[in-house]
Formats: structure tokens, sequence, C-alpha cells
């Protein structure tokens, strides 16, 4: 996609699966990229991979620190007309056993950081006067699942919350939507049973397990031009588990 060449963007959770197909989307569409993340090795193998992207290391839930953050990835750009909210964690532990801090760990960062990124970025966006926000959410987002109660809640939260942002900024040109993900065949799937995992199949209409490069595809969409009537939305990328 042309109209991404020189569009600066910043990508969260790129050291991840999802998050280095993401980078490897948008480079090869020529935009000029900043991924972050908390693993360095990981950060350097995508600069090393990737000459022109810049990395740097930021942890999320350092909410006190996602301004200064913005600004320094955005000065790094010299601009930023889109960010990727990709990062997340998952605790899982059935709701009686559920710890206080496995509730808050996972609903600061999947929640309440996406939400302080996305401010931050809007505020860098509104000098532009246009501007685009993807949030990576998830589909037990939308149905619940077993033993995730803070996961779930956060992900639910970052849709409901992307509405609100986007009915706010609709009027100066700044797009937030939302991505939706299946079950991705990533290093966290990998690690299910294969068993649940054939349970899992088969539950899903296309019959396999999507890939980080199918999540890509749909953010090089929303982060292209050809979505600027799109404001509001939920993407889902799930082979047809969930259709809402």
């Amino acid at each position: 996609m042309k109209d991404l060449e020189k569009k600066n963007i910043i990508i969260t959770g790129a050291s991840g699966g999802i998050g280095n197909s993401i980078v490897e989307k948008l480079n090869e569409c020529g935009a000029n990229i900043l991924a972050s993340g908390t693993k360095i090795e990981k950060l350097e193998e995508l600069k090393n991979k990737f000459n022109n992207v810049k990395i740097l290391k930021f942890d999320i839930s350092q909410s006190e620190k996602i301004e200064e953050f913005i600004e320094n990835a955005s000065n790094e750009l010299g601009g930023l007309d889109c960010i990727v909210n990709n990062a997340g964690i998952t605790q899982d532990n059935l709701a009686i056993r559920m710890s206080l801090e496995e509730w808050k760990n996972v609903i600061n960062i999947n929640l309440t950081s996406t939400f302080f990124m996305s401010k931050y970025a809007i505020k860098k966006m509104l000098k532009n006067k246009k501007g685009k926000i993807i949030n990576i959410t998830s589909v037990v987002g939308h149905t619940g699942n077993l033993g995730q109660a803070n996961y779930t809640a956060s992900k639910a939260g970052i849709i409901a919350m992307s509405k609100s942002l986007a009915i706010e900024y609709a009027k100066k040109n700044i797009n937030v939507n939302c991505i939706s993900p299946g079950f991705i065949k990533t290093a966290m799937t990998d690690k299910i049973d294969e068993k649940f995992k054939e349970v899992i199949i088969s539950k899903i209409p296309s019959g396999r397990l999507g890939t980080p490069e199918d999540i890509a595809n749909a953010v090089l969409f929303l982060a292209s031009t050809k979505s600027d009537y799109i404001n509001g939305e939920t993407l889902h990328v799930n082979g047809g588990m969930y259709m809402a």
C-alpha cells in the first residue's frame, strides 16, 4: 500500500509473533516504524533484520511514563501518524482462585496502558489533524473464556473504550478501531495441549488456526487511507469462529 510510505507508526508488543509480523508487513509498505517491547534482544533482531526500523525498549505497565514514551517515540520518528497497541499479557486462573495482583496486572497492562497510549497518541495526532489508532483485542473479549475473567474484561474494555475515543475524535480525522484475533498460531498457542487444540480447531469454520500474517494484513487495511470511513469498529479475524 503506497499510502503507507513514510507514515510514522509506533507498534507496541513488537517482540512477539504477531508484533513481528505487523512490523514486517508495514516495513514492506515503506512505513517509518518504531518497534517497542520489553525484550531488547528481540527488538535488536528486528533492527538487524530491517535496518530502517527504529526500536525503543519500554514496559507499558509503567503508566506514569507513557506520555514520555510517546514523546520520545514521536521525536525519534519525526511525527506520529498511527499507533498499533498490540502489547498485552495473560495471567489465567479460575475466578475463585484469582488474586488481586493477577486481576490488577492484566487490567493495568492490557486496558489502562492501552488507554494512556491512545490518549497521548491522540494529543500528538490533533496537531496533525489526522491519525489512526489500532487496538488489538481478542475474540474472548466477546465470548468470555474459562479461567480468563481478568483477560476477557480487559479486552472487552478496550473495545468499549475505543468506541468512546472514536466518537470524541472522529471530527478531528482520528480513526480508532480494534482488531479482534481468534486463536492465532504463536508461541502462546503452541503451548496448548494438542487434544484441546483439536477441540478449538473443530469450532473454527475455516478449520485452522490463524497466522500472525492474518492479523498484520488487517492492520495494513486499518492503517491505510482505504479505511478512512471506518471508525469505532472491530474487525474480527478468527476464521468464522465468532460472527458478530
